[in-house]
Formats: C-alpha cells, structure tokens, sequence
C-alpha cells in the first residue's frame, strides 16, 4: 500500500499535468478522486439505464439514484438513447451547480455536433446542412451565422412590443371566451398558436395566417421537432412499443419532408431583409433560410413554447397573494409612465423580474448541456475533484444545476421574490437556462444562446400583459412531453 507522502506526491503530478493548476481552483484542499459510477455491460448496460431513465424510475430519480449510490454528485453512466442511434452512451454526469458551468467554457469543452447529446439528428432534416446549434465555436461558419441571428433581432427590435401585445391579446381573448363556454381552457393550442404568430409577425413583418400556411405553423414544427428530439421524448406511449419507435431507431425524415418544405417556404418568402443581409456576409441564402426556419421553429418557438406553461404553473401555483402583488406593480408602473409600456418600465419591476428568473430557475426550458473535454482537466463539486480524460462526454442536468441547495436556499421551493434586492446579483450567475449564465451576454466567441435577451423580454412581456388583464387565475397541471400541460379553470378580470 502507498505511503501517504507518495499518495499526496502522485496527486501533485496530476494537478501539475493538467490544465487546471491548484492555483486556479477554489478549495485546493478538497480531495482527488476517481470518477464512481459504471457502464455496465456493453450493449446491455446502455439500453438498462435508457429502460431506468424514461419507464423504471423516470428522469429525476434516475440521477438521484445515482448519487445516493455513489455518494457524489459526478459520476458515470449512459445517457439515452444508446444503441441503435447514438455510437457511444457513455457520460460523465455533472449533477451540481458547482460543476456544472465547465460545460459553458469553450476553452475547455468542444461543442461539434453534440447539440441534442449523444446522438445528432440527420441532416436531412435541415436541408443538409449542419446547423448553427450544432456548429463548435472554432468553426468558421459559426461566427457569421450567429452574426446573422444578431442582425436578425437587431432588424425587428421596434415590432416586438407591438406585435407581442396584438398576438396575445387574441390569445386571452380565446382562452376568455373556452373558459365562458366549457369551464375550462387547455393553453396549450392557442399559446402555441400565439407564439408562431408573434415570432413571424415581429421577426419577418408577415403574418401565417395570411400565408399558405395558414394556422398549420404550430402543429408543422411539432412534428418536425419531434423527429430530431423523438429519441430523448417520451409520449406516454406503451413501454417496449415507444422504447422501439422512439428511442431504438431514427424516424425516417421523409415522413416530415412535406412539412418542413412548407415551413422554409414561408421563411424564404418572408425573410428577404434577413436573406439578403446573409449574401453579403457570404452565406447562400439556401443555407441561411435553413437556419431561420431552425432559430425560429426549434429554438424560438420550441422555448416559447415551453416555457410559457411552465410560467403559467409556477405563478398560477403560487396563490392570489402572488397575483395582487404583481398586478398592482405592474399597472403602478404603467400608470406613472404615462400608460405606456416599454423596456425601460418594465425595469421598474423588480418583483415581475424576479418571478420570471425564478421561473427560469427552478423549472429551465432547457435541461441538458453536454460538451467534450478538448484536454484533461480537474473538474470540482463541492466535495472532491474528478480527473475527466481528454475527448470524454460531459453532461449536465441542468434542474440539478439550478436547484443545488449548496447555493439555493429552499431551492426545491418557488421563491418569487428570491431575486430581489442584494441577492440578485450574487445568484443570477447560477441561472443558467440560456447555455451560459444569466450575468453574461452571448457573442460570436461563444455557444451561449443568441436569443438570451430576446427570451427574457417576451417572458417578462408576456407576465406583464397578463397581469395588466387579470387580477388573478387557477390552474390545473399535467405532465407533457417537454415541460409541462397547464389548464386555465378560472380568471378574474382586471378590477383596479
């Protein structure tokens, strides 16, 4: 057995060798060592934790298993899907909120094609060419199609208010006159409805409805979403049937062909400002519409369509006390500003932002990260140091990221208020849903997302104008594919 002079001599070597000095972490004290968990058998050992995570235990207790097994919140195992679509299952898992950010820094991680996890969707599905998502900041495409995305928002900045508050107007109006006819509103369909409009309408200056597409948008990019995200969803079908349809073998893309055809041609139609802006920076308009249709039907409306709901649960949860504060802040706000609403009211908010950061917090639209180590490094959790070896999988959960109680007080609770005052700032930088923290801002150098600012607002508009309408509302929640299915069962209108 070795001497505890030559244990502490061979840890000196691996801190020493590593990209990360002793220097440079936080509590140099903390122990080296290995990283617990396994993979089991081969083949077998991927489908098993694949069974464990979607049917046996489900997403949360699958993790939580693994820590109390292994007593430590980084770790080894699979992650779905596994054979036949993904070549490789095997993650280390970083399941804390003081591992997790490595997985943002691009100096340390690569980022190619690793953005769905394990396994990438074919590039049939977009026109044959590999996304900006899945672009690693060194390649040379990324910068100008992120640019692009930047030129995009800039261009339509003036039309987001406006066109916000006109979609979801009608959205209430609908979910008014469901609720008077049957007691109740499901606000899945006209909240999906109201987000593709929006998203046209402020981005690109047309309306959908008044195209060939028509009211077809929503239920077109569902089907479309679903054939690249199919192996990591789970629909509710029976067992063995769903784990062979949806997690064994790729959907063929020629069954969504049709529909994604009619969703570029809106985009390439509407988008001529934006197109042309990309052939001067020398991006084919073909590959550049591709990228509208994915920025706006994927990561736009797919986010939008999230995460909404999952507002909608928190708030609607959280009791008419809650309601009253927000609706007498806002309308406050508004008043004294002349009744006007912009960007700069809105900063007069500070309980409206911070329910919408918790929100962000607690429940994120996005829950996974992975990236691949570029070069050995120590990575730290609260308790030890891990040694992760040059070109293996990182892969973060972000809820367990979000909810650490290291940093969180209460942090399996909903706290509207959590982010107001002097703990604002000191715990944004742990909000992470946007592939980077809240307290940073996304460039052409990195893969944070380039909308952060943009999502932001239409959330905080979106509690604004709500609460501009409504004193207070219930609702019932379900379980949903992504996120979660809220019902509206009552609504008080506005009375002061």
């Amino acid at each position: 057995m070795a001497s505890s002079a030559t244990l502490s001599s061979r840890r000196a070597n691996v801190r020493s060798r590593l990209s990360m000095t002793v220097s440079e972490l936080e509590k140099p004290e903390l122990p080296l060592k290995s990283i617990p968990g396994d993979y089991g058998l081969p083949f077998i050992g991927a489908i098993k934790d694949r069974l464990d995570y979607f049917y046996n235990q489900g997403r949360d207790e699958f993790f939580k298993f693994k820590i109390q097994k292994y007593q430590s919140t980084v770790l080894r195992t699979n992650m779905p899907p596994g054979p036949f679509i993904s070549s490789n299952a095997k993650v280390v898992a970083l399941l804390d909120g003081k591992s997790f950010p490595i997985l943002f820094d691009i100096s340390k991680v690569e980022k190619k094609d690793l953005f769905t996890g394990t396994y990438m969707s074919s590039t049939y599905l977009t026109g044959g060419y590999r996304i900006l998502s899945y672009l690693d900041p060194s390649e040379p495409k990324h910068a100008k199609l992120k640019q692009l995305l930047f030129f995009l928002l800039k261009s339509s900045r003036d039309r987001v208010l406006p066109e916000f508050k006109a979609c979801y107007t009608e959205l209430f109006k609908t979910v008014e006159y469901e609720l008077a006819e049957k007691g109740k509103c499901s606000f899945q369909t006209p909240s999906e409805q109201a987000a593709f409009n929006f998203l046209a309408r402020a981005f690109f200056d047309s309306n959908p409805v008044d195209s060939k597409l028509g009211s077809d948008g929503p239920s077109l990019a569902n089907k479309w979403v679903l054939f690249q995200l199919g192996p990591i969803f789970t629909l509710g079908l029976p067992k063995y049937i769903e784990d062979l349809l949806l997690h064994t073998f790729p959907l063929p893309s020629f069954l969504v062909k049709n529909d994604y055809k009619k969703l570029y041609d809106f985009f390439y139609e509407s988008a001529g400002l934006v197109l042309d802006e990309a052939e001067k920076m020398g991006i084919s308009r073909d590959e550049a519409c591709h990228n509208l249709v994915f920025a706006m039907c994927f990561n736009s409306f797919g986010g939008i369509k999230v995460f909404f709901p999952i507002m909608l649960k928190w708030i609607g949860l959280a009791g008419e006390n809650l309601h009253l504060s927000l609706a007498k802040e806002i309308r406050s706000v508004i008043k004294s500003n002349g009744g006007e609403l912009s960007l700069s009211a809105m900063e007069q908010m500070p309980l409206m932002k911070s329910v919408v950061y918790e929100s962000f917090r607690i429940d994120p639209p996005v829950q996974f990260q992975y990236g691949k180590a570029k070069k050995d490094l120590l990575i730290e959790s609260h308790h030890a140091v891990y040694e992760v070896k040059e070109g293996e999988m990182l892969f973060g959960y972000q809820p367990f990221a979000t909810k650490d109680p290291n940093i969180f007080d209460r942090a399996e609770e909903f706290v509207p208020d959590r982010f107001m005052g002097v703990d604002e700032e000191k715990l944004l930088k742990y909000v992470l849903w946007s592939n980077g923290p809240e307290t940073e801002h996304p460039t052409v150098a990195n893969k944070q997302c380039a909308g952060k600012d943009f999502v932001m607002l239409v959330s905080r508009l979106f509690v604004v104008e709500f609460f501009r309408r409504y004193d207070t509302f219930e609702v019932e929640v379900g379980p949903a594919p992504v996120g979660v299915a809220v019902t509206i069962t009552s609504l008080k209108a506005a009375s002061f």
